[in-house]
C-alpha cells in the first residue's frame, strides 16, 4: 500500500525535518497552482515522472517554471530516449496518481527503482515546496532537507542543472 499523508509527516518527523504544510484545492498543473502559489514563499516544483525505452524510471523534481524538453533528455542522464511514464507505472513505483507527482513519492520506491533529479535551482533555494502525496496540499520544506529525504529514503539525487541545458529561445 502507497504511504498516507501522516506517514509521510511521520517520516518527516523521524527524520527531524521541519515540515510546513497548507491544504488547498487540488491542483493538476503549474499553471492552475498560481493562486496557491502566491501565498506560499520558497521555490515552487513540477514533477515528471518518466521512463526510457530501456524500462529505466525517472524522477525530475524541478522549479515550475523551468524548461524541459523531455525528447531533448536523454543525453544529459545518459539513458535511452524518454517518454512520461504511464499511470500504472507510476502507481506501481511511486504510489501515487497523476496530478499528485512529488519528490515526497519516493518513500514508496521501496527497492529504489526511480532515479531521481533534481534541478540544481531547487536546492539552491531556501525553502522548496511538494504536495505531500495528493494534490490537495503543499508542504514547505528546506532544500537541505529535500535532499536529507531523498537519501533517507534510499534515493543519491542526481543534481541537474535545467537553466543550463534549456534550449535557446
Amino acid at each position: 500500500m502507497p504511504a498516507t499523508r501522516e506517514e509521510l509527516f511521520a517520516l518527516l518527523d523521524e527524520l527531524g525535518i521541519a515540515h510546513n504544510t497548507t491544504d488547498h484545492e487540488p491542483v493538476f498543473t503549474v499553471e492552475d497552482s498560481a493562486a496557491v502559489k502566491a501565498h506560499m514563499p520558497g521555490a515552487h516544483t513540477k514533477n515528471l515522472f518518466l521512463k526510457d525505452k530501456g524500462g529505466n524510471f525517472f524522477l525530475i523534481c524541478a522549479e515550475s517554471q523551468a524548461q524541459i524538453k523531455v525528447n531533448k533528455l536523454h543525453p544529459h542522464l545518459g539513458c535511452k530516449r524518454l517518454s512520461f511514464g504511464k499511470a500504472e507505472y507510476l502507481m506501481e513505483h511511486l504510489g501515487v496518481t497523476p496530478g499528485s507527482v512529488c519528490l515526497f513519492a519516493i518513500m514508496n520506491d521501496k527497492d529504489a527503482n526511480v532515479q531521481l533529479i533534481i534541478d540544481k535551482t531547487l536546492t539552491d533555494a531556501d525553502v522548496v515546496n511538494f504536495h505531500p502525496l495528493l494534490n490537495d496540499a503543499t508542504t514547505a520544506i528546506s532544500s537541505e532537507d529535500m535532499v536529507k529525504f531523498a537519501k533517507a529514503t534510499g534515493h543519491d539525487p542526481i543534481i541537474m542543472d535545467f537553466e543550463a541545458i534549456a534550449p535557446p529561445e
